[in-house]
């Protein structure tokens, strides 16, 4: 069973890190769920790459005007 640190570090079984493909210096990320799950994803570089390829870009609107539109939702 692992152990919080008291700088709130937990460290991973290696067995867990086999399955999840986790080694020493990748990236990870962690989500919380409402129950309190705890979820650690390793990132993958390039995992969103075009994911807005699709996206049509208007060029009548300016990046601050986009900005202030999407803070005012």
């Amino acid at each position: 069973m692992a152990k919080v640190s008291s700088k709130r570090q937990i460290t991973l079984p290696i067995e867990q890190c086999v399955i999840a493909h986790i080694n020493v210096g990748d990236d990870v990320e962690s989500f919380v769920d409402r129950q309190g799950v705890i979820s650690i994803v390793k990132k993958q570089s390039g995992s969103a790459k075009g994911l807005l390829k699709d996206i049509a870009i208007d060029t009548l609107i300016s990046e601050q005007e986009s900005l202030e539109s999407a803070l005012n939702k």
